[in-house]
């Protein structure tokens, strides 16, 4: 063994732990860089939620909250407050919600990323006046004499307070701006320690494993992360919504880490199974079973044996008489 090979061998394992302790980062900075720093395809996560009876409870809540703030109805205000919520529930089963959750939504990613980006302080907060003005004019609609008196004020729905995004925004837009570098960068210790390991089989079959323990990590890591979340929010209405939200936005991110654990499982399991004994032992024995399989052909040198050839013994011959 030269003196390179205790150096080759141990570069090669730092290359591949480093490649899959990575992969979980990687993951999660794809996700932050193209699934939440993207408008068009944040929107479009949040789009189904408009749908999600523990969100439309708490849209209700919140508008029906919002409103009665500033409508004086005098003793008529417990009916009006029933009134007034069951009629955000019932418009939040229409084409016109949908739509104003939609701008509500891109309205709040912008004001996400923009205090990401610029280091804002104030809170994040979700502004359901598109929802109280489509509930108004469907109201008015309808003919309900209180109707024109609801002000289109900003309810407002804090999505992320001032101290938490104070923590979140080292971390995220550190993960935003790395994007497809820190997976990129796994590929290439990847590749490189396979290149350097002596023993390319039985590393690759390690490796493998790695991506797929590194992405399973992430998978354990995201329902406590959910956990955390959930357990500073007291109301359960909101709790609920909350927990459909985040389910909504780190679903992309479970399925890339599904994927991770699958393919690299079964990697390890193709390249340890093809450097198995027992497949050794039937690559082996393939020529015996070719000899029992009926293929008569002789090779082509025996065709031309004479008698002044020693390979003249494989020829049955006559018997010889016994003296």
């Amino acid at each position: 063994m030269t003196r390179k090979a205790p150096v080759k061998a141990t570069l090669s394992s730092v290359l591949l732990v480093v490649a899959c302790l990575l992969v979980p980062l990687g993951t999660l900075s794809t996700w932050a860089k193209y699934e939440i720093g993207d408008s068009d395809r944040y929107v479009s996560a949040m789009a189904p939620l408009a749908g999600d009876a523990d969100v439309q409870n708490a849209v209700a809540d919140a508008v029906t909250t919002g409103v009665m703030k500033n409508l004086d109805v005098g003793a008529l205000e417990s009916v009006v407050q029933d009134y007034l919520h069951d009629a955000v529930v019932s418009f939040t089963d229409t084409d016109a919600f949908r739509g104003a959750w939609n701008t509500a939504n891109r309205a709040a990613h912008d004001a996400v990323q923009q205090a990401l980006d610029e280091g804002t302080t104030g809170p994040v907060t979700l502004d359901l006046a598109p929802v109280t003005r489509q509930v108004k004019q469907q109201l008015e609609a309808d003919g309900v004499p209180f109707a024109g008196r609801i002000p289109v004020a900003h309810t407002e729905v804090t999505l992320l307070p001032a101290g938490d995004l104070a923590a979140l925004r080292k971390g995220f837009h550190t993960f935003q701006l790395a994007g497809l570098w820190l997976p990129l960068a796994a590929v290439v210790c990847a590749v490189a320690g396979l290149a350097l390991a002596a023993r390319r089989r039985r590393a690759l079959t390690w490796t493998a494993l790695g991506v797929a323990l590194g992405a399973a990590a992430l998978l354990v890591a995201l329902p406590l992360a959910r956990a955390l979340t959930l357990s500073d929010i007291s109301d359960a209405s909101n709790k609920a919504a909350t927990a459909a939200v985040y389910d909504a936005l780190t679903s992309p991110m479970r399925t890339a880490s599904w994927v991770l654990v699958a393919v690299g499982a079964v990697v390890a399991l193709a390249v340890w199974l093809g450097g198995h004994p027992f497949s050794r032992a039937r690559n082996a024995a393939s020529p015996l079973r070719r000899e029992h399989s009926g293929d008569t052909r002789r090779p082509p040198h025996d065709t031309h044996i004479t008698g002044n050839r020693a390979d003249d013994r494989l020829v049955p011959g006559p018997p010889q008489a016994r003296p």
